[in-house]
Order: C-alpha cells, then structure tokens, then sequence
C-alpha cells in the first residue's frame, strides 16, 4: 500500500504546482513542528494546501480508522477541501459529510472509513452522536474558516465536537481575518500564529459607483455593461433581493446565475460550476459566497448592497485582487447615501455607456456518470473528442463527481452533442445527458 502514497513533490507535480508561496511554506512548518496553529491569510492564497499537505504527511497507513476530522461552515468549502484532498492523489480515503444530502449514504461511506473525514458541524456532531465511526485514532483537528464555525449558530455543535474528540491534541485553525476570539471550549491554549493577512491588500482597488436613484438597478445594469465580459459577484444582503436583481438582469439580457443559502444544494452546486467554467460571467449572491468557495480568480466584485460589518466587507472583497493579481470592489452608493466607517472608497468609477455583454457562448452538459461508475476525466474527454469530434480548444473544464460530471462545450455544439450522447454508454454505463 505505501507505493500508493505520495510524497510532497509528487503531489505539487499533479497539481501543477511549481512550489509553494510564503505563506504555505511557513504554516507547513508551524503545523508540522506545533501542536496548536492559527492560519490567518487572505482568501484565495492557498490555505487549503498550507494544512493539507503537513497533514497527509503524519497519517499513519497502518490505521484503517478516521484520523483527521476537518470541519468547514459551509456545504461549498467542505466540498471544495474534498475536491482538493482528492486532487493530490496522495491514495488515502477521503469523505466529505454535510447536510442537504442523504445521512443514509453516508453511513454506507463511513463503512469503510476515510483518513480524513471532512464536513460541516452540524452532520458532524450528528454523526458522532449516532457512533457510525470509530473516534480513537483521531489526533488532528482542523477548523477551517474557524471565525465563521465558532460564531454563536455553530457554538453548541462546535463544544460537542471538540468534547468528543479529547485525543485530537493537534489543532490547526485557519481565517481570512483577524481579532476573532476564540472560545474557550476550543481549548486552544497557546497557539503559534501565522499571519499573513497584510500580503496582497495593495493589489486591490476600492472605486464607488454613484447611483442617482435609490434603487439602484438601472445603475447596476449600466455598470455591468461598462464592465464588459469579466467574471464578478453582485453581492446582496439578502436572498429577497437576489430574485429582483436577477430578475431585472435577465429583462436586459444580462446572463447570470445565482448563489444563496435558500437554494437547494444541488442548484447552489450547479450554478458555482457553471460560473467556473464559463457559461456564466456574473453571479448574483449574499455572502455565502464571500469565503470558502471553488470560484476562479475574479476581475471585480460589486457591493450591490453595502455590507453590515467590517468583516462582511473582507470578506466579499477578498474574492478579487487573490495572489497577488489585481482586482477592483465597486461600492454602488446611492448619492445620498452615506458609507460606514470601515469603508474607504475616495475613487468614483465614471461608467461609460456600453452594450449589454454578450452570453459567453459556453454552455454546460450534465452526464449520469460519475467515479462511483468508474469514469475518469480522460474517459469524458475521449467520449467528446473521439466520438463529438470536439477539437481541443472546444472542450472546457470538465468536474466529476461521485454519481456525475458536468462539461462546458460551445453552446453552437450543445444541441448536436446532446443528441448523440443522450442514452448512449460511457464505459459500461448508459448515460443521460442534457444542459443545466
């Protein structure tokens, strides 16, 4: 079995990483050499990889039982660290448990039970309650996101975790921002902190956008033209909201998606891969999505509302300008409309009149086949280039899950390839395919 695990190159090979920033480097130090660590970096820097990387190597291939429990706020980044844990090929089991989706098949998945068991507190805790795996050999605790997963909704599932899990003497928690306490029942007692939340910050710029009137769509609209095709989040206080913008940007042929904690998961899931992989530019969303989700680097966010805190405003921000490339956060203000304090934003964008943006003319296909069915990415490849007769720079990302994949191909090509693959085989399985 040790010929299937990796070392720390191998891994950065497969996903094509040349070597790991600051950042990463010094927290895989800290974390391989301490008991308790702090993370604090800006979104999108790479911590994910910083705690994973350490972790893989202390696991023990002797040990068929859970050993590292990683708890995230939210059903997104849950997935996004499953889909990161998966990547690296590093040959240990992973599974990811959080609510929306049958506790039945979790069950059935723990049966057999990962190394590195990752989910959100409440499935957690539900979990641990019901006993489905065995706890003794879990040494490692991670709590990503941890401003967010020890606020005050989290806080009696978060105290139930951590009591059930006294042999978990390594803690390693991460955040993008800084002075959040952290409880007591945490028993982090002296943890060494890394901090890097200051790197990058000069690469963002913070414009306002003046509407003249108080509801501020027709300004929206104008400044998403202005904008032109570049991927961005509209972000709204609430999921309300969201509706009467998307409503109004689909009157004026602006192609959107939209992200919120009212939607199912499996539309939340499909609209995030469908803004990845191009079919859509913009996304509408409430600050769900301003942490701890998959989404390329983007050239701009929008304030449609502005934030009630401070740190709502890190946060949302943190989505643009990542890794040191630049990015812009348009504030939309009324003009009679005053800002809070911790937003400092003296440059005015002048929009210029512009046509409505062009659909991006990808679009997105649905297949019936996952890793459960023992499909690959490169079987999906080989289905559109050999028998779709797709030349390469037609074929876009492609994600595999579990029970299905998703593949973005040029919206010319859609009706014609749907046809053909519908109710055909891949590998040995019949497939449905069809656009989300």
């Amino acid at each position: 079995m040790s010929g299937s695990k990796k070392n720390q190159k191998a891994i950065l090979d497969k996903l094509g990483i040349e070597k790991l920033n600051p950042m990463q480097e010094e927290a895989a130090l800290a974390i391989q050499n301490s008991m308790e660590v702090v993370v604090l970096s800006p979104t999108g820097t790479g911590k994910t990889l910083a705690f994973l990387l350490p972790i893989v190597e202390e696991l023990k291939e002797d040990i068929a039982e859970v050993q590292v429990v990683i708890l995230a706020p939210s059903r997104e980044l849950a997935i996004q660290i499953e889909q990161v844990t998966r990547e690296m090929g590093t040959g240990y089991k992973v599974n990811a448990a959080y609510g929306g989706t049958s506790f039945s098949k979790d069950k059935i998945a723990l049966k057999t039970p990962p190394a590195i068991l990752i989910g959100t507190p409440g499935r957690i805790a539900d979990h641990l309650r019901r006993r489905t795996f065995d706890v003794s050999q879990i040494k490692t605790l991670v709590l990503d996101e941890f401003d967010k997963s020890l606020e005050v909704g989290f806080e009696d599932e978060m105290k139930e975790i951590i009591e059930a899990l006294p042999q978990a003497q390594k803690k390693i928690l991460t955040s993008a921002t800084n002075g959040v306490e952290i409880p007591t029942f945490a028993n982090v007692i002296n943890p060494i902190t890394i901090n890097y939340l200051d790197e990058g910050v000069a690469k963002l710029l913070i414009k306002r956008i003046i509407s003249p009137e108080k509801d501020k769509l027709n300004t929206l609209v104008e400044a998403l033209c202005h904008l032109g095709n570049q991927p961005g989040i509209i972000f709204c206080n609430f999921k309300d909201s969201i509706q009467r913008v998307s409503d109004f940007l689909s009157e004026n042929g602006i192609a959107h998606g939209c992200f919120y904690g009212g939607l199912e998961q499996k539309e939340r899931e499909r609209a995030l891969i469908k803004f990845r992989n191009g079919t859509h530019q913009i996304i509408i969303a409430t600050d769900l999505a301003a942490r701890g989700i998959d989404i390329p680097e983007l050239k701009f966010i929008i304030h449609y509302h502005l934030p009630q805190r401070a740190e709502e405003f890190i946060h949302r921000n943190g989505r643009t300008a990542r890794m040191h490339n630049e990015g812009t956060a348009f504030v939309l203000q009324w003009v009679e409309e005053d800002l809070p304090d911790f937003i400092k934003a003296p440059n005015i964008e002048k929009v210029e009149k512009a046509p409505i943006p062009k659909p991006s003319g990808w679009s997105t296909l649905f297949i019936s086949g996952g890793r459960g069915d023992k499909i690959s990415k490169g079987d999906v490849a080989g289905l559109f280039y050999r028998q779709g007769d797709l030349k390469k720079e037609e074929l876009g990302a492609i994600e595999l899950k579990h029970d299905c994949a998703f593949v973005a191909i040029p919206t010319i090509k859609a009706e014609r390839l749907i046809k053909l693959f519908d109710n055909s085989r891949l590998k040995r399985k019949k497939i449905r395919v069809y656009e989300i």
